[in-house]
């Protein structure tokens, strides 16, 4: 069950993207944008980045409590030990995205996430080179604004598939920077900007 903190009573302005429902909102609020340099967190938005890939963000945020019980918590260790049979389980699980070819890049990318950790000490001090280890703010006063890549999102994509991984297309490492904090681009009346 996923714990909400959202108080509707508030009068807090925020991105209008978030205002489907409260689970959306506590995400914006608590989450979204915030810098991460846990490897975890780090590993479990990418996977679920590539999951979105197609979707939208809200899709994934009401199954994220099932994609972590179908994949070990994000724990990429199990995850790259998945073979034919958890596949298939994988595949016949409802309350997943159940597209075989993300459910096999996910499996793929926890390799790939598990090599670049070894190689570079982290993920993180691999991951955060594209922005140059600092936060890139986008200022956003309109949706005109808003930016489906920038230029940190294609080096981004372009390495990662040259790495090896899978469903990483510069809008997906877009998504995937704004997630972690990477890039901060809330709506200039926002609370959070």
């Amino acid at each position: 069950m996923v714990k909400v903190t959202y108080d509707p009573q508030d009068n807090k302005k925020r991105c209008a993207w978030c205002l489907k429902d409260a689970q959306y909102v506590d995400y914006h609020d608590t989450e979204w944008g915030i810098p991460s340099h846990d490897d975890h967190h780090l590993f479990e938005h990418l996977i679920l980045e590539t999951f979105q890939a197609g979707l939208s963000w809200h899709t994934i945020l009401k199954k994220r409590e099932a994609f972590r019980l179908a994949f070990d918590n994000f724990s990429a260790n199990k995850m790259a030990s998945y073979h034919e049979n958890e596949i298939e389980i994988l595949v016949h699980n409802a309350a997943i995205i159940r597209h075989r070819g993300k459910i096999e890049a996910a499996i793929h990318n926890a390799k790939q996430f598990l090599r670049l950790q070894k190689q570079y000490g982290s993920f993180n001090h691999y991951i955060w080179q594209f922005t140059n280890y600092e936060t890139i703010v986008i200022p956003i006063k309109t949706r005109s604004d808003v930016r489906s890549t920038i230029p940190q999102s294609d080096a981004m994509s372009a390495a990662l598939k040259k790495e090896g991984f899978k469903f990483v297309g510069s809008t997906t490492c877009m998504a995937y920077m704004e997630a972690v904090g990477m890039v901060s681009d809330h709506f200039s009346d926002c609370w959070r900007s």
